[in-house]
């Protein structure tokens, strides 16, 4: 049985599969307080666990550009990136499915609208930048390794003063 924050043993890379971005959405760039947390609707296997909005990288696109893209198709919002959540691998998170995924983090484009569920997704959720608050999320289990990274990176001080789960 694979444990809620990690990958089974088995976990190969897979370079035939197209290279994934997703965008660990922050409520302020300064300050932040709360992710964004977006719940599938499809394939019926991760149907119903959170995950970072994103996609795949079409031949041809840049990592940065897909991530625009995808979130103004999955969320009809547009993003201002920041730095990448560095990864374990050089070539990003590695997936369930041998895929790796690079995450940025990024906050909302001045201007954009509000994000929505509109492809994939069902619920939308700001979440409270706390390891509590953001493990009480059924995560895909090769995002929660992510998740943990970014609290680290964000706030050191509030993993030390935030309950553990």
């Amino acid at each position: 049985m694979t444990s809620p924050t990690s990958l089974p043993p088995t976990v190969q890379p897979d370079p035939s599969k197209p290279l994934v971005v997703g965008v660990a959405l922050l409520d302020a760039a300064d300050a932040p307080r709360a992710l964004l947390a977006a719940r599938r609707s499809a394939p019926e296997s991760l149907a119903g666990l959170w995950e970072f909005p994103g996609g795949k990288v079409e031949p041809g696109e840049e990592p940065r550009a897909a991530l625009e893209r995808e979130v103004r198709e999955e969320l009809g919002a547009r993003v201002r990136l920041g730095t990448e959540v560095g990864a374990p691998d050089a070539r990003g998170w590695l997936l369930a499915n041998g895929a790796f995924m690079r995450v940025y983090v990024g906050v909302l484009a001045e201007g954009s609208a509000e994000p929505a569920p509109l492809e994939d997704h069902d619920r939308l959720e700001w979440t409270a930048l706390t390891r509590q608050d953001l493990h009480a999320l059924d995560w895909i289990p090769a995002d929660r390794p992510i998740v943990d990274a970014l609290l680290e990176r964000l706030s050191p001080e509030r993993l030390r003063t935030a309950p553990a789960v």
